[in-house]
């Protein structure tokens, strides 16, 4: 396993390639868990190795040389199988780069398999096309990375036990999966746009990745509108990324973002695609949440946000989505559109939250709220104690500086509120098993 291990440039080098991978390896031999395990470990030689040697031209072609032959080591005592490889070998000219297809689409749908619950499929999804870590998936889901390990494991066998099925995709297909396939692309997004480690703020190529891979859903099912919904989602999101960061690398809170360094192609597509999902389709968790990013992206500045209308479409969306990430984001809404004090009192109805106490975004909005209501003693310990359960490294580093800049003498309230992200309230994964 390669969990930990891969720096930030392997990653950005890699990251898209993994589902590439994968898909050739299942489509050649079957076996996803065998296919995924052959994967892991050429990702992790080329941890060892390329920092040595340097990328190589072609990392597709590398990766999938190196996880073929891992594959064939593990399953050497199977004599069909390893006659198989010889025949192919000898068919091959020599020296022949292995043949590559883009069946990201088609991998996704196949870790989407009926055969599972709903919350291994993104899981599994997460882990073999997104190439996330299990920490990574664990932080997702608000659950622990020993349950979530053990989920992913059982997924793949379900999924071989099941029998693979990865031919054409039909539309028949793609529609009955496509739920489950949203919410993968929504949570390898959300790692990439805040990241629950390393020490970026952001991961363009995931963010990257997942925006490529939403596009491939939207083309194969244009009349969906949840998909509609969850493409200007990601591009109004993305379109600030520009501006999330000062020059230090630090975060840089929404209200005190250059709005001019946002992007206005992805802004002007996003709100475009999102006033089409919610005159097409129900009102939705996803369209909400694209509503909600299209309000942010029609204000000049952060005091020409509309937050009641932003507290109106939280309404709606702790309706359509009970959990604790909306709720999260609804007291963020509360606390600007009637302020700190109507925001922490909502703050307060979570703290026995236990998804929510693994974390520090609650703490980080209760810093933000205690700062602008005057109780900067407060607020400095408690964006403190915020950076201390932060696991991202330029997370921790930017709350330590918001409580180092509330000890000085110069004490001044701001319009910090935290930097929150809203994520799906799926399941708790501790709570379900493979049936």
């Amino acid at each position: 396993m390669v969990d930990g291990r891969i720096d930030t440039i392997f990653d950005a080098n890699v990251r898209a390639v993994i589902p590439l991978v994968t898909a050739a390896l299942v489509r050649r031999y079957g076996g996803l868990a065998d296919c995924e395990d052959a994967v892991q470990e050429a990702l992790l030689e080329a941890s060892v190795s390329w920092p040595k040697t340097g990328v190589p031209r072609d990392p597709r072609a590398w990766l999938l040389t190196v996880a073929r032959r891992r594959y064939i080591d593990a399953v050497r005592s199977d004599a069909a199988r390893q006659a198989r490889e010889e025949r192919d070998a000898a068919l091959a000219p020599p020296g022949s780069a292995p043949t590559m297809h883009d069946d990201s689409l088609a991998l996704l749908v196949l870790c989407c398999h009926p055969a599972l619950q709903p919350t291994s499929r993104v899981a599994l999804t997460l882990r073999a096309v997104c190439g996330l870590t299990t920490a990574q998936i664990a932080a997702a889901f608000y659950g622990t990375e020993a349950t979530m390990a053990q989920r992913i494991t059982r997924a793949k066998r379900a999924i071989d036990e099941a029998g693979r099925s990865f031919g054409e995709l039909t539309a028949g297909m793609l529609a009955e999966r496509a739920e489950s396939v949203r919410t993968a692309l929504y949570l390898m997004f959300n790692e990439g746009y805040a990241p629950s480690g390393g020490e970026l703020p952001v991961h363009g190529e995931l963010i990257g990745e997942s925006i490529r891979l939403t596009r491939m859903l939207h083309a194969a099912l244009p009349a969906d509108s949840e998909t509609t919904a969850l493409l200007a989602l990601m591009l109004l999101t993305d379109a600030r990324t520009e501006a999330r960061t000062d020059p230090s690398g630090l975060p840089i809170a929404l209200p005190d973002q250059d709005r001019s360094r946002w992007d206005p192609a992805k802004l002007g597509e996003g709100r475009a695609l999102a006033a089409q999902a919610l005159t097409e389709g129900p009102a939705t968790p996803l369209s909400i949440q694209a509503a909600v990013g299209a309000v942010h992206a029609a204000a000049t500045d952060a005091d020409a946000t509309d937050w009641d209308q932003i507290l109106g479409l939280y309404d709606v969306l702790v309706t359509l989505q009970p959990g604790p990430a909306a709720a999260l984001g609804r007291a963020v809404a509360v606390g600007m559109a009637h302020g700190p004090l109507a925001g922490l009192a909502e703050l307060a109805l979570l703290d026995g939250d236990e998804r929510l106490a693994r974390g520090h975004r609650l703490l980080s909005v209760r810093a933000g709220l205690l700062e602008r209501a005057g109780a900067f003693d407060e607020a400095e310990k408690t964006y403190a104690e915020a950076g201390m359960k932060a696991s991202n490294a330029a997370e921790r580093r930017w709350l330590e500086a918001q409580s180092d800049r509330l000890k000085g003498p110069a004490q001044h309230p701001t319009a910090r509120i935290g930097r929150v992200l809203v994520v799906p309230a799926l399941a708790d994964p501790e709570g379900e098993e493979e049936k």
